[in-house]
């Protein structure tokens, strides 16, 4: 993202804009959004199994992916008719929402997280720990 910014500030020809951004979400967007599928699809899951009490969170937790999936979508759109400005501005939201995320994520179920890694294998995989 910090090269985004880069180009976007300096003023980068909108070609190459529209290649650093395809590279950013092929490589980016892509491991996010398949890593936001294995906690929706199977981490999320095991942990209602156990902790059914940590359904607010974790639903908390699926909206903000359905959110990140929204804002880099319409990053992708924008790169192609937006000014600087408006880049910027989608940057920021994306940024914003994932710090949000991952610091709410962090306060409300890293115990869990620890615990379940010391006996899931399976958990770590979906953690890529492994």
């Amino acid at each position: 993202m910090t090269r985004l910014r880069e180009s976007i500030t300096d003023g980068e020809p909108r070609e190459k804009l529209s290649t650093e951004l395809g590279l950013f979400c092929l490589g980016f967007c892509t491991a996010l959004n398949s890593h936001h599928r294995a906690e929706d699809g199977e981490l999320f899951p095991r942990i209602l199994a156990e902790h059914p009490g940590l359904a607010p969170v974790v639903a908390k937790l699926n909206e903000d992916h359905v959110l990140l999936g929204y804002l880099l979508t319409d990053l992708e759109r924008a790169v192609a008719t937006a000014d600087a400005d408006e880049l910027l501005r989608h940057l920021d939201g994306i940024e914003a929402i994932m710090d949000s995320h991952f610091g709410f994520e962090e306060r409300q179920i890293t115990a869990v997280l620890d615990a379940m890694t010391t006996t899931d294998a399976d958990i770590v995989r979906l953690l890529g720990a492994d």
